[in-house]
This record gives structure tokens, C-alpha cells and sequence, in this order.
């Protein structure tokens, strides 16, 4: 997402016309989990108009829709799989990752599925796979066949990292929420290729969520110096702070790692006055 109703006046300007929202978030974070491409692949007039308002470098990861990876589960697709490539197709190189995630019931004997599909796809454009099914986790065997699938378009393996947040019981009305809707994912820090993406679920209250990620804070600084380039989403339940939540990961990185990139400056949320 790049807006939120507790982001406005906080973090954007608010009241902010639609097609702004998304400028004023790039002020915040250079990169942005595409998720509503799930539920309908937008127009390339939409899409153009995310282009517009981001830079050259900004990073989409944009999720394909639930028709190809949960109604359809990767067969028959081209048609669904070719309207979505040519509506996204005005970003060009914004869209850092294609990112397909699978629902829980995608198994180890659907692997074969997988990899059908990947060989398909075209080169053009980076892939990004989400699994959610025990098995891959649990057994080295099912997540070399993985990883095996994946190498065939040089394919990323999305660890959506939700150890913090289920490491006690919810406090509030969003964790309990959450609770019951987001999957018990184990903790994976493997990178399959040079460009790891990480989903990291953190709770409501900040100095939790910062300390559920200091591992990742090691993680990440060790394969900037290996010479990758990740993108690392922080969440909440509620996501409230998540902006300044990435920053500051952001931050305790570059602590550790100096010469990476500073975050752009926000858009002012006030306008600008003489006294």
C-alpha cells in the first residue's frame, strides 16, 4: 500500500488527491509492495500514473493477480498473464519483481506446476515466489525440489517472516485480527539470487517490531556487502507506523553498512510558510 487512513496528516499531506498519495509515500520508502494488483490488474493509464509519480529508481513489487496463482493455480493463464504484463508494462524497470505468491494449499506435488509455469514466463521481467505450505519449511528435501523450480527463471524464494508477531499473544484489536488470518510462517534467511526480498510482520508496538528485527538487520548488512540488493516491507497489524518503521531499519543498516543510499527526504505534511 501507499496510502493508509492513520498515514494522513501524519505522513501524508492530507486532504491528497488519489493520484498524489502515492508521490508523497515515495518521499518515505523507495519501494512498495504492489498487493491490490491481487485483486484486478489495473489499467496502463493507472499504471502510467504510478510511473509518473516515482523515480527511475523506485521499486515496484507487484503481485500477480489471484486468478492466475489461487483460482487458476498457474495452469491455463496466458491470456490473465498477458493483459497483466502489458498493463504494467509503463513502468518498465520500476518493476523490480514479479511476485507470485501461492496459497497454503500449493504442496511439494505441485512443484512441477510451478516450475511449468516459470519456464514460460517471459525474461524480461524478475520473479519473486511465495510459498505458505509447511512442507517446504520442514523438509530440506521438498525445499531443495523449491529451489530447484525457482533456479530455472533464476527466481526469488519471499521468506514472510511472521516468527515476532506469534511469539506471544495479540494486545490489541489489530494483532487479534491478524492472529487469526496471517499465516505461522518459519524463519528463512537464504537468498536464491543477487536482489532477496524480505516480508517481515512485526506488532503493533514499535519497540517490538524493532526488536523482532535485529536478525534481519545482520542479515540484510551481510548481503549488501556480499554486493546484493535487497528490499526489505515492514509491517504491522495496523500498519500505522510503517513508514517511519522502515526507516528506521533502513537507518540501523546503514549504521552498519555506510555506504548505502540514504532515503529520500518527505514530502513536506504542512504547507510550506513564511512565519
Amino acid at each position: 500500500m501507499w496510502a493508509h487512513r492513520s498515514w494522513q496528516g501524519r505522513f501524508l499531506a492530507h486532504p491528497l488527491p488519489a493520484d498524489k498519495r502515492l508521490r508523497h509515500y515515495a518521499g518515505w520508502c523507495d519501494a512498495v509492495e504492489g498487493n491490490t494488483t491481487f485483486y484486478a490488474t489495473p489499467t496502463r493509464d493507472t499504471v502510467a500514473s504510478w510511473a509518473r509519480q516515482t523515480g527511475r529508481d523506485f521499486r515496484f513489487v507487484l503481485k500477480l493477480p489471484k486468478l492466475i496463482t489461487h483460482e487458476r493455480r498457474l495452469a491455463d493463464v496466458d491470456g490473465a498473464l498477458g493483459a497483466f504484463l502489458d498493463a504494467i508494462e509503463p513502468l518498465g524497470l520500476r518493476a523490480h519483481a514479479l511476485w507470485i505468491q501461492l496459497p497454503g494449499s500449493f504442496a511439494p506435488a505441485d512443484v512441477s506446476t510451478l516450475a511449468r509455469f516459470l519456464r514460460r514466463l517471459p525474461a524480461s521481467h524478475r520473479y519473486a515466489v511465495e510459498v505458505r505450505h509447511p512442507a517446504f519449511f520442514a523438509d530440506a528435501g521438498e525445499a531443495r525440489q523449491l529451489e530447484q523450480a525457482l533456479a530455472v527463471a533464476a527466481a526469488e524464494w519471499i521468506p514472510f517472516d511472521t516468527t515476532a508477531f506469534f511469539a506471544s499473544p495479540p494486545t490489541s484489536d489489530a494483532e487479534r485480527e491478524a492472529w487469526t488470518r496471517k499465516p505461522r510462517m518459519p524463519l528463512r534467511t537464504r537468498a536464491l539470487t543477487d536482489r532477496p526480498i524480505v516480508r517481515y510482520l512485526g506488532r503493533d508496538d514499535p519497540a517490538r517490531t524493532v526488536e523482532g528485527w535485529g536478525h534481519w538487520v545482520d542479515v540484510v548488512a551481510d548481503w549488501l556487502r556480499e554486493g546484493r540488493s535487497p528490499t526489505m516491507f515492514v509491517h504491522t497489524p495496523d500498519n500505522a507506523d510503517a513508514p517511519a518503521l522502515a526507516r528506521r531499519f533502513h537507518d540501523e543498516v546503514r549504521a552498519r553498512v555506510p555506504g548505502i543510499e540514504p532515503l529520500p527526504e518527505p514530502v513536506p505534511v504542512e504547507p510550506l510558510t513564511l512565519f
